[in-house]
């Protein structure tokens, strides 16, 4: 572990200022010439990572906003305030900048995590697939702006007017004169000069690294182990400490004996917080051991006796007083009119899911000297600064946030409670504190997608087409934990449902919440993820009642939506759709709209001693202009193995109050044995177009692409997820 006295970002904070370096300032909302203040660092601290930064020849390096820093010796560091989870938003984001700034691609390019700054970066959640579609233009305004003050630098060196030089490849040349200057030469001076307001940008069809394969840079340390994840953080005397919670959801601790606990050796001290007993020692085993040690007695608080069967019962009363989300036409009478035989009623049903990263959850924090400092595998970053703040009652500025890189987020690591802990452990301790959470601790622990309930009938006209749709949605509201919901109505319940793209002539969506004392949280796609499921596998039984290809049906429904036509049919094609099989495979197709992004799927299966085995994925996707194309297909890749193992295994049982799954050994994930081939192909989007988001839209399709598959070898329908054929 690399120990410092001071963080990279404390030093430059310091120098910058001293040094007169470049420093541009950005209202987030859109392009100015005002000047914020400095990144506040934090001070200093030690951490695998955080090693000390020295000064290069010639002065220290420069901010030139709040996302280029250029060193003397022209080293570049793009600082992201985004968090880099493994969807590469540490290259994207360089690249974006890079295309304005135009910096030699092969020298000293890098990119870190930007601290938390709510005046420089706004809120700083990582989530929705929101990074790169809602930050493009920012960032290339300000890669536009710093490249326009280094000409300006130049200019004013060579003595020439500014319109006569380029910014190219690192360096600043006159043409006329054939001087040049490199941009680690020019930062000091660019200093004293203003931001434009509005930096002419590069036109989209002259990008050069936009759109084009481009290395990670996040590559060479995860691969010689130098990355450094939440639970690398090393501090000198830094203890580590586990957190007893309550295993019933909505419980708390009614009194406690730590007797046994503390005589573990290595364990220093007990202590409750807000979130259950928390054991501190001087390692993880010890830790953990006094945990086991424990003598609690938990306050149920009247929820002992909550099951999943109970949660399903619940939901089905909620129904009865669903709230009207979407309403077209009059489909009770289309219903009436459709005549015996031709009216097909369904009821869906997908799980609670937890996020089960493989980094589990964990944070360290250490309070001193009217101080606060935390290190986290974190998506918010922002939100992280204010709850840590809140806990310790410091103001934001005396509180800092170093994110390291997250071994997956899902979601789970936009949340704050686990940070929260950290802080208040660390209060108690009155050392630095590593709180680590176990495998169970984290599969067991709530903040789960919400389980859901449908019930949906649908009629067919005498063509066989649709002519009527009802859906029914029952589910506990993740979003009522933020306030009232506006109507009755949950819109992440009501992804992709509610905005269902079909033509079909009358149709109602409605919604019903259920009220559980369960956390909740954001699952990658949300919402999405339950609705895709339930919508695209009840289309094709209404393709097989009509006698309908299920491709065609869609292609039928979807006139006048040329996105989706031009997904289904490129999926379609390269699927080989309509062309024989192996003998005992089965095809399926999914089509779906989330996050600015359409995606269809095609899946090919067989089924063999009752287990389901998916051999291939055919993933179609319009994502507009593209920015990292291997990007792209790699969280299609990681979209499919995400979703496939929620369909085929994913599920969290409530029996008696509790979470009754904990490890991977029953909450099982595909493994790599398991892994189809996946056949990613991208629509061509002309550059300047609107961005779609990619973290998350290849998550919905596959589970039903795999259902309607089963049925198309086997004739049985899967209406209830994981699949069960037996």
């Amino acid at each position: 572990m690399i120990r410092g006295a001071i963080t990279r970002r404390g030093f430059l904070g310091v120098g910058a200022a001293a040094g007169g370096g470049l420093l541009i300032g950005f209202d987030l909302l859109g392009c100015g010439g005002k000047r914020p203040a400095a990144p506040a660092t934090g001070g200093a601290t030690e951490a695998a990572g955080a090693a000390a930064t020295t000064a290069a020849p010639g002065g220290p390096p420069a901010d030139l906003n709040a996302w280029i820093r250029i060193a003397p010796d022209d080293t570049i560091t793009f600082l992201v305030h985004e968090s880099e989870m493994g969807q590469g938003v540490l290259t994207s984001f360089a690249v974006i900048l890079g295309e304005e700034l135009r910096p030699d691609w092969n020298k000293g390019i890098q990119a870190e995590h930007a601290p938390a700054n709510r005046a420089l970066y706004g809120h700083q959640v990582t989530g929705g697939s929101t990074s790169v579609r809602g930050n493009f233009d920012r960032l290339r305004a300000a890669g536009a702006a710093a490249r326009e003050m280094l000409i300006a630098a130049a200019a004013r060196r060579f003595g020439v007017d500014p319109g006569e030089c380029r910014a190219d490849a690192g360096e600043v040349v006159c043409e006329r004169t054939g001087q040049r200057a490199r941009y680690g030469e020019l930062a000091a001076e660019a200093a004293a000069l203003e931001a434009p307001a509005e930096p002419p940008l590069t036109e989209p069809e002259a990008f050069r690294v936009i759109g084009k394969g481009m290395a990670r840079l996040d590559t060479p340390a995860k691969t010689d182990g130098t990355a450094v994840f939440g639970l690398d953080v090393r501090l000198p005397g830094m203890k580590f400490a586990q957190v007893a919670r309550c295993p019933v959801f909505g419980g708390a601790v009614r009194s406690f004996d730590d007797s046994r606990a503390k005589a573990v050796p290595g364990v220093r001290k007990v202590v409750q917080v807000p979130s259950g007993v928390a054991v501190i020692a001087d390692h993880t085993w010890a830790a953990m051991k006094g945990v086991e040690a424990l003598e609690i007695e938990w306050d149920e608080r009247g929820n002992g006796a909550m099951s999943s069967g109970s949660i399903r019962a619940a939901c089905r009363r909620a129904l009865r007083k669903a709230a009207v989300a979407r309403a077209e036409g009059d489909v009770a009478k289309a219903l009436r009119a459709a005549g015996r035989g031709r009216v097909i009623e369904a009821e869906y049903e997908v799980p609670f899911l937890a996020h089960a990263p493989m980094e589990p959850l964990g944070a360290t924090a250490r309070v001193a000297d009217g101080r606060c400092e935390v290190w986290a595998a974190t998506q918010a970053p922002g939100p992280s600064q204010e709850a840590a703040a809140k806990v310790t009652g410091l103001p934001l500025d005396k509180v800092t946030i170093h994110t390291t890189m997250l071994g997956g987020g899902f979601g789970r690591r936009a949340q704050t409670d686990f940070v929260a802990e950290a802080v208040h452990v660390a209060m108690a301790a009155g050392a630095p504190v590593q709180v680590v959470w176990s495998r169970e601790d984290d599969v067991r622990g709530g903040y789960y997608r919400p389980m859901s309930l449908s019930r949906l009938a649908a009629a067919l006209g005498k063509d066989g087409m649709p002519v009527a749709w009802r859906h029914e949605i029952a589910s506990p509201s993740l979003l009522k934990q933020f306030g009232p919901l506006e109507r009755g109505l949950d819109r992440t319940a009501l992804e992709g449902a509610e905005s269902l793209p079909y033509a079909i002539p009358s149709l109602k969506v409605s919604y019903a919440d259920v009220d559980v004392p369960i956390t909740l949280w954001f699952w990658r796609s949300v919402g999405a993820s339950q609705n895709a499921f339930v919508t695209e596998c009840f289309l094709d039984e209404l393709a097989a009642r009509g006698k309908k290809d299920p491709v065609e049906l869609r292609r039928a429904l979807l006139a006048g939506k040329e996105r989706h036509l031009r997904v289904l049919d490129l999926v379609a094609r390269k699927s080989g759709w309509g062309t024989p099989l192996p003998r005992g495979r089965g095809r399926g197709i999914a089509l779906f709209e989330s996050f600015g992004s359409v995606v269809g799927q095609v899946a090919e299966v067989s089924v063999e001693d009752g287990k389901v085995r998916v051999h291939r994925v055919v993933c179609a996707i319009d994502c507009g202009p593209v920015i990292l194309p291997d990007a792209v297909r790699a969280q299609m890749d990681s979209g499919v193995a995400f979703g496939l193992s929620a369909a085929l295994h994913g599920e969290i049982t409530i029996e008696k109050g509790r979470a009754a799954q904990g490890n991977f050994d029953d909450y099982k994930v595909v493994r790599m044995r398991d892994m189809p081939v996946v056949e990613t192909h991208v629509v061509e989007v002309p550059p300047g177009g609107e961005l779609g988001g990619v973290g998350e839209p290849g998550v919905p399709p596959i589970a039903p692409a795999v259902c309607n598959a089963i049925f198309a070898l086997t004739g049985k329908r899967i209406r209830r997820l994981p699949i069960r054929l037996t």
